[in-house]
């Protein structure tokens, strides 16, 4: 008999399983190719933790398995000293089973003699992040699989900085997941974990700071103010966990004009009206942009289910609703920033950007264009959070201020560790109302008639040079990802096929050369546009200082970065150092 079909006559036959699995694997008693499939092997945990389709089996997410997940993160906990009293943080968003395998991996902490707290309700990553730092636990539990398809869940771990647990740490809890059984360990009731002392729930009266300390990265509150119902937005939730915390952050900030896409408010695991709960996906918006015909809409704001990924949608002048990329949006959020930053002399000296390798090369132009320091990462948010905690720890590391990476991740002022769609609709809808306030054509003067025409020629020439950007930022990745250096590459066949694919790249760039030039030709217009600007009057210098610099750094500056990007190929492997560079 194989090794699978013995474990699966194990778990057939264990007393602790629940009935509904039980039943799960005697229907499948007959088909041996999905008893291979849900036994050949055991869900693996790694950096972002464990994901899989719901079911019975060592190869899906159920009950056993975050109980010995749990039971192998205990013992890792248990060896810090006062691990256990200072407590693991959990949290989970609406997708099946998440309060069931929450509330599974609280008991099993408590039951082994580590503190527990556990929200009484769903709540976003971003908030888990922000309260594991806020209660000064020892780690942190995410019941999520993010924007998957409905049959999944997942299970993260975050640690001591609010951070999901790095490659090493990861590594270290899984060699200890490894040693424990699906069906062994202590148990206890909730009535026993509470009478213990050792589980304490989280309400919504826990959630004060975490709101005080997102609107302090507002910027311009005072105008928010004063116009905070001029902007006409809609916001879904995709049926997740932001739907209360979103529309709070933005009653806070005093964005009044928010419509919800009803069909999509409720928290629904089943995820019955999108193809996938995923803001990346433009299919998304679709409820939204009706509702957004409907009511006249500016905006459109999603969140995905478990609330670290915001996506975008912006009306253009034809009257149609364009869905922004995950970089598009980190670049407006970026200059939103530092331009009022700027207004108020509040940039640090030190400050510093920060975003993933992969990521849009307009941060550098518009990090350049404010004087700030921008760094750089490998893939994932971790890594991104570390720097942040080494701004906190090392003196002289400087200030963080804003990271993103393409993959609609964006995270201001530090005080949570991972991707945080909470601030960040706030920041975007804060954002654009300013915009459409400071940018507005209105013939005051010369200068912002002059602004508002450079805003929309830089713009135009940012996507015509697009395609050659994004190029150039692949061909760049894939050398580094392989290690290449400046000389010619070693003979072997992990760089020889980096070579080749970012040889392939850098073609298709080139044959962008008429894109290339019309964005030259848009960002000189662009340009003339911002001299005329610049003579205008200082009292009309604020009312369009945001249009005037932001095309200086999505226009021409975007283009300039774009076309030297291929010459610094070279220059940046030699910069490599350990996984993060500097600019």
């Amino acid at each position: 008999m194989s090794g699978y079909m013995e474990e699966y006559l194990r778990w057939r036959q264990a007393e602790k399983l629940a009935p509904q699995l039980k039943a799960e694997l005697e229907a499948i008693a007959n088909n041996p190719k999905e008893i291979e499939e849900r036994f050949y092997t055991e869900l693996e945990f790694g950096t972002a933790g464990l994901r899989g389709i719901l079911g019975a089996g060592t190869n899906r997410m159920n009950a056993q398995v975050i109980k010995r997940a749990t039971l192998g993160l205990s013992e890792y906990i248990l060896g810090f000293a006062g691990g256990a009293e200072r407590g693991v943080a959990i949290a989970y968003d609406s997708r099946r089973m998440s309060r069931e395998f929450a509330l599974e991996a609280a008991l099993t902490l408590c039951a082994k003699g580590i503190h527990a707290y556990i929200y009484d309700s769903l709540r976003p990553v971003p908030m888990l992040s922000y309260m594991v730092r806020r209660l000064k636990c020892i780690a942190g539990i995410v019941i999520t699989a993010s924007h998957n398809p409905p049959e999944y869940n997942g299970y993260k771990v975050y640690w001591q900085d609010g951070g999901q647990a790095g490659p090493k740490q990861a590594e270290a809890i899984y060699a200890e997941i490894k040693r424990q059984d699906y069906f062994s360990g202590p148990d206890m009731t909730i009535e026993q974990a509470e009478a213990s002392g050792l589980l304490t729930w989280l309400s919504d009266a826990d959630d004060a700071d975490y709101y005080r300390d997102t609107l302090s990265v507002m910027q311009r509150p005072e105008l928010v103010k004063e116009q905070g119902d001029t902007l006409k937005m809609v916001y879904t939730p995709l049926h997740g966990s932001g739907n209360l915390p979103v529309q709070h952050i933005l009653k806070l900030a005093g964005i009044t004009n928010v419509s919800i896409v009803e069909q999509q408010r409720e928290p629904n695991g089943d995820f019955p009206t999108v193809t996938a709960p995923n803001p990346e996906d433009p299919r998304a918006f679709t409820l939204a942009m009706e509702l957004a015909d409907k009511v006249n809409a500016d905006a459109i704001v999603a969140t995905d289910p478990d609330s670290d990924r915001m996506g975008l949608a912006v009306r253009e002048k034809n009257g149609k609703f364009r869905v922004l990329t995950g970089n598009k949006i980190g670049s407006l959020l970026l200059y939103y920033i530092l331009s009022a930053m700027k207004e108020r002399g509040a940039i640090p000296a030190d400050g510093f950007v920060a975003k993933s390798i992969v990521s849009t090369r307009l941060a550098d132009a518009i990090c350049a264009h404010f004087g700030v320091k921008l760094r750089c990462t490998p893939t994932g948010f971790r890594f991104i959070s570390e720097l942040i905690e080494k701004s906190h720890t090392e003196q002289g590391f400087g200030t963080f201020i804003f990271g993103f990476e393409e993959s609609y991740g964006f995270l201001a002022g530090g005080f949570a560790r991972d991707k945080d769609a909470v601030c960040a609709a706030m920041l975007a809808a804060v954002g654009l109302m300013v915009r459409q306030y400071l940018g507005a054509p209105t013939g005051e003067n010369e200068g912002q008639d002059s602004a508002d025409a450079a805003w929309e020629d830089g713009a135009q020439a940012f996507r015509a040079g697009e395609t050659v950007n994004e190029s150039f930022d692949m061909a760049r990745y894939l050398r580094l990802r392989q290690g290449a250096s400046a000389a010619e590459p070693e003979e072997s066949e992990g760089r020889a096929d980096a070579e080749d694919r970012s040889r392939s790249v850098r073609r298709t760039a080139e044959k962008t050369t008429s894109a290339r030039t019309a964005a030259g030709d848009a960002g000189a217009r662009g340009s003339g546009e911002r001299s005329a600007s610049a003579a205008a009057p200082e009292s009309g210098a604020g009312r369009h200082d945001a249009a005037e610099a932001f095309v200086s750094a999505e226009g021409g500056d975007a283009l300039r970065t774009a076309r030297s990007v291929s010459g610094e190929i070279e220059r940046d492997a030699r910069r490599y150092d350990g996984g993060f560079y500097l600019y």
